[in-house]
């Protein structure tokens, strides 16, 4: 028989297995997203002492530990903002392309937009760091996007 007819086994012919990227640049935190990372290490290592048999589950849930680990120690946390210019942490309070909204400015695994929870990364969030209230600002192609109304803060410096 040939050699390219023999089949050694099953395991050539799986999907193979990759990490989880991590997003580039800085991984930066509000104190919120730092406390989120930790509660997602705690629970999967949790999750991988009590799981038994299932070697498929047990290597994805190591995959996801391997991941949330890294970020907990390349974890930066953000000094609390000071609520005067647009900053990582900051509630904006805008009008896009005439709609008002309020976003948040906090790091990739605490991002969420349907929450308005935007990754500092973000294109948006990028055009917004350091304005100011009042700066109106392009977006999208349009000269006069966005306009800065005000920018909060809380008292914790916690995001949402």
């Amino acid at each position: 028989m040939s050699v390219a007819f023999r089949r050694d086994g099953d395991e050539e012919h799986l999907e193979p297995k990759f990490e989880i990227p991590i997003p580039p640049g800085p991984n930066r935190v509000t104190a919120r997203g730092l406390a989120l990372i930790r509660a997602r290490v705690a629970e999967l290592e949790q999750t991988i002492a009590g799981a038994a048999g299932d070697e498929a589950a047990l290597t994805t849930l190591r995959r996801d530990l391997r991941y949330w680990q890294t970020r907990e120690i390349t974890a930066e946390l953000m000094p609390v903002p000071a609520g005067e210019v647009v900053e990582f942490g900051a509630t904006v309070h805008l009008r896009l392309n005439g709609k008002p909204r309020a976003i948040t400015l906090v790091g990739d695994d605490e991002a969420d937009p349907a929450a308005d929870l935007i990754a500092f990364s973000a294109p948006l969030a990028r055009v917004l760091h350091d304005a100011e209230p009042g700066d109106v600002l392009p977006f999208g192609g349009r000269d006069d996007a966005i306009e800065v109304l005000s920018i909060t803060v809380r008292a914790n410096g916690d995001a949402a």
